[in-house]
């Protein structure tokens, strides 16, 4: 008589309890379009141009027309970054490091040659942004950035 009696109650205690649910789903947002990275917008039309001379240089951009220099200044031993027409903050993104740089009037920003920015800037795994003002450049990482840096370490 007590096992029919405990059946019941079990019975009704496994109705009253309800089943186990699984946890609910987590919503994650999608990224914004901004965040989605710099790697993500289309490369800036030209080519890497490598003159060697006096002052050692490298320009981006399409014949007659550079939108990014590298150069090296020999007397100094600095090499110089800058965009035509820009001033002002000026920021650097490779695939190791990003930095943010202030330019100073003519849009150039100086740096030691040995300064670790410009080892990542010519090893990035394909591409580099430099964003001064409203100019956002995405260049290729190309040889002709680290001739000039070389250059410059003579």
């Amino acid at each position: 008589m007590r096992a029919p009696m405990l059946s019941a109650l079990l019975s009704t205690v496994a109705v009253a309890v309800p089943p186990p649910q699984s946890p609910p789903a987590q919503v994650v947002p999608p990224p914004a379009v901004a965040e989605a990275g710099w790697r993500d917008r289309a490369p800036t039309p030209g080519d890497w141009r490598y003159e060697p001379g006096a002052v050692s240089v490298a320009r981006f951009g399409s014949a007659g027309a550079p939108r990014l220099s590298i150069s090296c200044d020999f007397a100094q031993r600095a090499v110089a970054l800058s965009v035509p027409g820009g001033a002002g903050a000026m920021t650097v993104r490779t695939a190791a490091l990003t930095r943010a740089l202030t330019a100073g009037s003519g849009g150039a920003v100086r740096l030691d040659p040995r300064d670790p920015l410009l080892d990542a800037m010519g090893y990035s795994r394909g591409r580099i942004a430099v964003e001064q003002g409203a100019v956002a450049l995405i260049v290729p990482a190309w040889p002709e950035i680290l001739r000039v840096v070389e250059d410059c370490r003579g």
